[in-house]
């Protein structure tokens, strides 16, 4: 017990220090906020105490240890603006109370030709963008009930010849009781050092006396870019059974986010499955913030069993995003 007080005191310092930063739209690698999996993004992002496969590597990394199993998850996105968002876990059961998972996370904003102020047009030149993380996990069942786990991640962006990079941690908790599977989660993502873009582009020659003759005049110099910090986020989120029998079951949850880059926001959903092999899931996503694009959420998947512990699955969502109209995700993932 005084290990989960101190644990919550800790988390409740590290949301302090999140909430101390409400900078909107100031941070770098903002894809680190996209919802990561169908499952996680048909119950509207409300997934940090339900998070029971691969993709708690990134809502909750504390819950990997829990399931007592091992899963690969690859996970698509068609994301704004023709971009793909690819996500991949593997996810490791130790049988000893205690899992290690790796992530990686890709968006790729595609390959465009390279125009100037003197070639409107463009020629064979392309330029290319592309944001990375990847992430080790380790976690481990204090108790039958409570678990603990971290993510150390290394996260790149990447803009034509120009490129920054940075480490960072995630810290989550899962906690179940025993009413109705009652279930709390919390967790602290990319608490990291600041982000600074580099490269050969910045790089310009230099004459500190231009009206003066007999000095040099091709001294390199380097344009110096801002520190742009990471962007901090805390959840913290309850699930529960409304409803089971044998066959059916019906889980709500409800997420509450607090961003270093946005405002705070409620994410709400539901998955009823049936035999564990049929799953139908809707949510609604950013409640409560201000002039929102995401709304409602929707999604559907299915289990089969391929032979003894082995199962595979797929997973489907869609969401809708305001102007930027429909998103879908999918997923394959194998259990052993």
């Amino acid at each position: 017990m005084k290990k989960t007080i101190l644990l919550i005191i800790i988390a409740g310092v590290l949301a302090g220090q999140v909430s101390a930063q409400t900078k909107v739209g100031t941070s770098a690698a903002p894809f680190l906020g996209i919802s990561v999996g169908p499952r996680g993004v048909a119950l509207g992002g409300a997934f940090v105490a339900v998070a029971n496969d691969a993709s708690a590597l990134y809502y909750n990394p504390g819950a990997i240890s829990q399931p007592g199993f091992s899963q690969v998850l690859v996970a698509h996105t068609n994301w704004l603006v023709e971009t793909d968002f690819d996500w991949v876990g593997v996810m490791v059961n130790l049988g000893d109370g205690s899992a290690i998972g790796v992530s990686v996370t890709q968006l790729n904003y595609g390959e465009e030709l390279l125009t100037t102020e003197f070639d409107q047009m463009g020629g064979e030149a392309t330029w290319t963008a592309a944001d990375l993380a990847v992430g080790l996990t380790y976690a481990r069942n204090l108790t039958d009930k409570f678990s603990i786990g971290g993510t150390g991640k290394f996260i790149q962006q990447k803009i034509w010849n120009e490129s920054a990079s940075s480490f960072a941690l995630d810290i989550g908790l899962k906690y179940v009781t025993d009413f109705n599977g009652l279930t709390i989660g919390m967790s602290i993502s990319n608490f990291g050092a600041d982000m600074r873009l580099d490269g050969k582009d910045l790089y310009n020659n230099y004459d500190a006396l231009p009206d003066q003759s007999g000095n040099n005049g091709t001294i390199v110099s380097v344009l110096k870019t801002e520190d742009w910090p990471l962007p901090l986020l805390f959840r913290a989120g309850i699930s529960m059974d409304a409803f089971r029998s044998d066959e059916m079951r019906l889980v709500v949850a409800a997420d509450a986010l607090r961003p270093s880059d946005s405002a705070e926001i409620l994410n709400l959903g539901g998955e009823f499955s049936w035999r564990d092999m049929v799953f139908l899931r809707g949510g609604l996503k950013s409640l409560f913030l201000p002039e929102r694009e995401e709304s409602f959420t929707l999604g559907a998947g299915a289990k089969y069993e391929l032979s003894g512990a082995n199962v595979v699955s797929f997973d489907f969502s869609h969401q809708e995003f305001g102007k930027f109209g429909g998103i879908q995700s999918f997923a394959i993932g194998v259990t052993f």
